[in-house]
């Protein structure tokens, strides 16, 4: 099992670029950024994490621009969007913007996508949460196309495009591994109908990605990929989900200044290294 850092990049904290370097020093095998265009100041919906909501959510820089940073700091550190809330972004811009990050990291992106969990973020975006789950969708069938035809097409419901030129194509081929976050129902279907990896919350029980495993082995998608998002430093927590076959496990790292940050990897990198 490989270890990583998941974290919330701010204008307050340490600089995407330095982050990226700490890490493959101390050899961790991905960074995951989370993303929030911004945070209404009325807001009903409430924080998953259950209290108020953090102030890093109301900063983050935008994952593309802070990716790249870290890909120009780095030679093999992976670079994760954990999640890009694709159902609030122009389709065609994001395809480039994923194509790009893994042209400048020689092949390096991966493409974590979910539908997120502020309603009245989406709607100030345009998009009905009633049919974001139909959305997102027709958005992850578009990106294929994309990416890997030279004149591409799409016509849906939510999605709908005549044909296109749209280059950079990924250096990865057929594409950058798309990594679908969320437990639900409705989340585990979309993993195993346009995923190629699960990005699972920290929460969630090893069991449950054993669970999984087994259900993903029946629809037919053995080769799935897990990755955690956001885990526990517990050697028990660790442990489980190594036994149900989690190939990719991150720490959640908390929004500081670098000397706090770097302090804080270094006790994040001595956990790693006692489980690999």
């Amino acid at each position: 099992m490989k270890f990583g850092i998941s974290t919330f990049v701010t204008d307050e904290g340490i600089r995407p670029d330095v982050l990226g370097a700490a890490l493959e020093e101390r050899g961790f095998d991905s960074l995951w950024l989370a993303e929030h265009s911004h945070i209404p100041v009325s807001r009903e919906s409430p924080y998953p994490g259950g209290g108020d909501l953090p102030e890093k959510y109301k900063r983050t820089l935008d994952p593309f621009v802070a990716l790249t940073a870290a890909a120009t700091a780095t030679s093999e550190l992976l670079l994760g969007t954990g999640i890009a809330l694709l159902i609030q972004r122009d389709l065609i811009h994001t395809a480039k913007e994923v194509a790009s990050l893994d042209v400048v990291s020689e092949g390096r992106a991966l493409f974590g996508v979910g539908v997120g969990w502020n309603r009245e973020e989406m709607r100030n975006h345009g998009t009905d949460p009633k049919t974001r789950g139909a959305l997102i969708d027709e958005q992850l069938g578009a990106l294929k196309e994309i990416w890997t035809k030279d004149e591409a097409e799409f016509h849906g419901k939510h999605v709908d495009f005549d044909p296109i030129y749209a280059w950079p194509k990924p250096v990865r081929k057929p594409h950058p591994p798309i990594y679908i976050g969320g437990e639900s129902e409705a989340a585990l279907n979309r993993l195993a109908r346009y995923g190629d990896g699960w990005l699972l919350r920290g929460h969630t029980h090893f069991d449950e990605a054993k669970r999984v495993r087994g259900w993903l082995a029946d629809q037919g998608r053995p080769e799935v990929e897990f990755a955690v998002f956001g885990g526990d430093t517990r050697a028990k927590i660790i442990d489980g989900f190594r036994e149900a076959g989690v190939e990719r496990y991150t720490f959640l790292l908390e929004t500081l200044p670098e000397a706090e940050t770097l302090k804080a990897l270094d006790e994040l990198a001595e956990v790693a290294a006692a489980h690999r």
